[in-house]
């Protein structure tokens, strides 16, 4: 079902947000050469990725309309940390706001930078396992609609049109190929 698109009342720049703050940096490299350059710093305390694993095979996705891009996007469920929050406790918050679902197994299988170049935050990757049914009152501004997907079936889902959010397609990867034994974090 193709929900209408929001309509965008307004647009307007700032010079900080809730979330980011724009900062330069002077650096002289070993080469002596100096430049000087911007970054976004985050204000918050880390976000996490959930990788929801319904059964062996199925993941929960979500679709969520996704504000830079002007579209729905469907991805994984993902969220800001809240202060004094580990990394898992915000996962399973996440999860339970977003799908719908508490997990009784959540390993960090893997850390994530959005843009290394320019921005500074960090994104844990986190696997959800042992789902059980609980549903935590979130702070989005419509009920997100829970897409099961094969991961068996990952290189179906890169051919649809709503999913291009890079963090999401390299989550999936990552938990793909630790569930099949390939991969090992390095914690």
């Amino acid at each position: 079902m193709r929900k209408k698109l929001p309509t965008v009342l307004a647009t307007r720049p700032v010079d900080q947000s809730r979330f980011l703050k724009a900062e330069q940096v002077d650096l002289e490299y070993s080469n002596g050469e100096r430049r000087t350059h911007e970054r976004l710093r985050s204000s918050g305390f880390g976000a996490v990725i959930i990788v929801p694993m319904l059964d062996e095979d199925t993941v929960l996705l979500v679709r969520e309309y996704a504000t830079g891009i002007g579209s729905y996007e469907l991805g994984l469920p993902k969220g800001r940390l809240d202060q004094d929050e580990a990394v898992e406790q915000g996962a399973d918050r996440e999860l339970k706001e977003e799908v719908g679902y508490g997990a009784r197994d959540l390993r960090i299988i893997s850390t994530l930078s959005l843009s290394p170049t320019y921005m500074s935050s960090m994104t844990h990757v986190v696997l959800a396992r042992e789902l059980y049914p609980e549903r935590l009152q979130g702070d989005e501004p419509e009920e997100l609609e829970v897409v099961p997907w094969k991961l068996s079936m990952l290189h179906d889902l890169l051919r649809e049109p709503e999913v291009s959010e890079g963090r999401s397609i390299a989550a999936l990867f990552i938990a793909r190929e630790y569930l099949a034994g390939r991969y090992t974090p390095c914690r």
